[in-house]
């Protein structure tokens, strides 16, 4: 007796700016508490998984940290201040 899966399919959102503000879940707190944060998840290499991982440790930064500061610099906020 065979069973067949049944995949969903999620379709994309129409209005793209409503979608990211929509929050999926109860948003986290940083440590401090300071922020809010969102947890973002990529597909990467094992190679550029383990490069990423040694630059982080050869600059004392965890992978997150020098992540969060390459990302502010690359998505800075509106007003042109990356925080």
């Amino acid at each position: 007796m065979s069973r067949e899966r049944k995949v969903a399919s999620v379709g994309r959102p129409t209005d793209a700016e409503a979608w990211v503000r929509t929050p999926e879940t109860e948003p986290s707190r940083d440590p401090d508490g300071s922020r809010y944060t969102a947890r973002l998840t990529i597909d990467v290499t094992p190679e550029q998984r383990g490069r990423i991982k040694v630059t982080a440790f050869k600059r004392g930064l965890t992978v997150a940290d020098m992540l969060r500061d390459l990302l502010a610099r690359e998505f800075p906020d509106s007003d042109g201040d990356a925080r």
